[in-house]
């Protein structure tokens, strides 16, 4: 059944049903150490929707479920529906203004989410693209810190970020990713043409991986001696800066 208030479904029957009927989904979590047919279709499934699995004990699933009948599987509902990257891409590539794309590697906390995607939608960012594992999870909190901008933006799961680069490539748009060490000056990255822009994590950066697939490198300029800004920070001030080119 659905628990709106926890936006919780749980059993094998609504869970299966809700996959079925495609319905968005944030997670699903499975008892740790289940097998056969229906761990299988869970898997194909969630590889396929790139929805986060995770096996977790037993007394995880009991508390979440309090007291009802989960049997062994419990889903969270997104609060909103993603949209499918490659089908988006269509409508974005062949429109008036080149696009942009912002890709979010590994950012966890949900305030800077929230706070990111505000700033997205201000200066015309066409949609964000973020990892089904390994980033802030799309909730009441995510979107509050918003303002909404959540629930406006196109946001786009993806199973693999690599993945997404390379469907990005292929299909004429340029990468620019942060780069506080090796970067040129973001105000010399000519983003007045087909752009996806990456941003790591605050510790980390962008990963090595994705760094490779990038066509340009930037940093943003500053005077203090503080590593680098809080990320949503960053994407303020970057995407400020598309936006000023654009505009010109």
């Amino acid at each position: 059944m659905l628990n709106n208030t926890n936006q919780i479904i749980y059993g094998k029957h609504p869970v299966t049903e809700a996959l079925k009927e495609e319905l968005p989904l944030e997670k699903i979590l499975l008892l740790q150490g289940t097998h056969g047919e229906f761990e299988k279709f869970l898997r194909e499934e969630c590889r396929e929707k790139s929805i986060p699995l995770q096996q977790v004990p037993k007394e995880l699933l009991n508390k979440l479920a309090k007291g009802n009948n989960h049997q062994g599987v419990i889903a969270f509902a997104a609060p909103i529906e993603y949209q499918d990257l490659k089908g988006l891409l269509p409508f974005l590539v062949h429109n008036d203004k080149p696009p942009l794309f912002l890709l979010l590697d590994r950012v966890t906390d949900v305030r800077n989410l929230g706070a990111i995607a505000r700033s997205a939608e201000l200066l015309g960012v066409d949609a964000v693209i973020v990892s089904a594992k390994h980033r802030a999870k799309i909730d009441e909190e995510a979107i509050k810190a918003s303002a909404g901008a959540l629930l406006k933006l196109p946001l786009c799961r993806e199973q693999s970020l690599n993945s997404a680069l390379e469907i990005l490539k292929e299909n004429g748009i340029k990468i620019a990713a942060a780069d506080s060490k090796n970067g040129t000056p973001v105000q010399q990255v000519d983003f007045n043409q087909p752009m996806a822009i990456v941003l790591g994590s605050e510790d980390e950066g962008v990963h090595p991986a994705l760094l490779a697939k990038c066509d340009y490198r930037f940093r943003i300029p500053q005077s203090g001696t503080i590593d680098s800004f809080n990320v949503s920070v960053a994407a303020g001030i970057v995407l400020y800066e598309v936006y000023n080119q654009r505009i010109r």
